[in-house]
């Protein structure tokens, strides 16, 4: 009895100490973006002395560093989750190599231009002067911001662009109805609602049905591994330099599609000639086992995830910025900004940083959703994610269709998930088969329990409930942020007025 008192008062304990942590961390974590901000309050202030009334721009700052915390928080996940859920890396590991390769696409890819108005989603013409076009752009960014924010908190990763374009299409119409918004490029937008991710699926699916029937399904998986995963890296490696020069520089250095091609094929000749003795001489010796073939897919994952982080920090951080960009322009020159402003430096510094202490303090949560809650991944899954992400992302480009990166590589999380699935679906009705046809009854009885324990893990390869929160979030961001910067913007002219 007293051993059992003393068990629960030491239980007690453990939880309570738990729970001390836990809420110190948290202060800590808000604490530090709490420093961040006001450092960039400082910066803004700095360099926005000499403008006529600086204060918008300061609080378009502030709300800008506050969105760069949030992208880090969210959207970098689906650079580096499936790499963290594969076991490839740790989640400090991951942590790092995404901030440097973040801030590095950022900062020397970033580029010294921008889209003002996401794509074309409002026509600035109609906003009068820049006394409504600064206040609009801060209720768009704010409303983006804040989205992102309660998509965190939920565990739903969304993408950072729609989130601006509903931002900047709602706050448009609050300041100049419905007119203003370019209808047709929303409806591409709506589209790609449904494009990105089952195109990311797809993808990923077909890859890892390849992969299994060459090499895992193989009676000699050395053999298999031996021959096609120097291809397969050298793949990885021709689509990543083609995607690089067609998202992640292009901001700096467009290419024409004629070099873009031959840098891909240039890539994988290089690529599969170094890799083929490598992989030849780390497969000697191992065991004709599934857990061995997985060991050679770790370096390239860990390059895939790299090398996604820097293109995403070029592009996409840009386009967090834009926003910002614009009412920076807009208040130095006191017009309305055109479709393309420059970024300064310390704005491109803003979203570089911010997002590096967002992943830091926040990220962790939204990689283990990619990574490992939504399904689970080893090195061969999380391999053909990267590599379906890369390719779909070219291939829609390329094609003109206006795709998100983040639904891409969570569909295709999604897509490896429920191929496995079918797969095991396929294999549950082979074995009920079995049953039904067994006369044994203790024959019967035991492949009935083989046949739940299969029902059981097919159950499990995909969590519904992450599929149906991730897939709701999708649906409501352009809206919901819409709504959120049109009721931020009459409140900002109330507050003026």
């Amino acid at each position: 009895m007293y051993k059992e008192t003393l068990s629960k008062d030491l239980g007690k304990l453990v939880r309570i100490e738990s729970a001390t942590t836990e809420t110190a961390q948290s202060y800590v974590k808000f604490g530090t973006s709490f420093v961040f901000l006001a450092i960039v309050w400082f910066v803004a202030s700095s360099f926005t002395s000499g403008f006529d009334d600086p204060t918008y721009v300061i609080a378009a700052g502030v709300i800008g560093g506050y969105m760069a915390l949030n992208i880090g928080a969210n959207d970098v996940a689906n650079n580096v989750g499936p790499a963290v859920g594969a076991k490839s890396l740790t989640m400090m590991g991951a942590i790092l190599i995404a901030i440097v390769c973040e801030a590095s696409g950022a900062l020397i890819a970033g580029g010294d231009v921008v889209t003002t108005i996401s794509k074309g989603i409002i026509d600035a013409s109609q906003l009068p002067n820049s006394n409504i076009f600064i206040p609009t752009m801060m209720s768009a960014l704010l409303a983006a911001a804040l989205w992102i924010n309660i998509a965190t908190w939920v565990g739903a990763p969304v993408s950072t662009t729609h989130s601006v374009v509903g931002g900047v299409m709602g706050a448009g119409i609050a300041a100049a109805g419905f007119g203003v918004v370019n209808w047709p490029v929303m409806g591409k937008i709506a589209a790609s609602w449904v494009i990105s991710p089952v195109m990311g699926g797809v993808v990923a699916a077909l890859f890892l049905a390849f992969v299994k029937s060459k090499i895992i399904y193989q009676e000699d998986k050395l053999a298999g591994a031996r021959r096609w995963v120097p291809i397969l890296v050298a793949l990885m490696a021709g689509v990543f330099s083609a995607y690089l020069c067609m998202k992640g520089l292009k901001r700096i250095w467009k290419p024409d599609p004629l070099i873009v091609t031959a840098m891909g094929v240039g890539m994988f000749i290089v690529a599969y000639a170094i890799m083929r003795p490598i992989i030849a001489h780390k497969s000697e010796g191992m065991e004709n086992r599934n857990k061995s073939i997985r060991e050679l897919f770790h370096i390239p994952l860990i390059c895939a995830a790299a090398l996604l982080s820097f293109a995403h920090g070029a592009n996409d951080v840009a386009n967090a910025v834009g926003p910002l960009a614009a009412i920076v322009d807009s208040a130095s020159s006191g017009a309305v900004a055109g479709s393309k402003v420059g970024i300064p430096t310390w704005v491109l510094f803003v979203g570089a940083v911010g997002i590096s202490i967002g992943l830091m303090l926040f990220g962790p949560k939204l990689i283990r959703t990619v990574g490992s809650q939504i399904t689970r991944l080893n090195p061969m899954r999380a391999y053909c994610v990267a590599l379906s992400a890369a390719i779909t992302v070219i291939i829609a480009t390329t094609l003109g269709l206006p795709v998100s990166s983040t639904h891409i590589a969570v569909g295709a999380v999604f897509g490896v998930g429920l191929y496995r699935e079918w797969k095991t679906s396929g294999q549950t009705h082979i074995n009920h088969g079995k049953f039904t046809k067994a006369k044994n009854p203790a024959k019967k009885a035991e492949t009935r329990g083989l046949v739940t324990r299969e029902k059981a893990m097919y159950r499990k390869l995909v969590r519904r409930q992450h599929l149906m929160t991730i897939a709701a979030a999708w649906l409501i961001t352009v809206p919901l942020s819409a709504l959120l910067a049109g009721g931020l913007l009459y409140l900002m002219q109330l507050l003026v007025i």
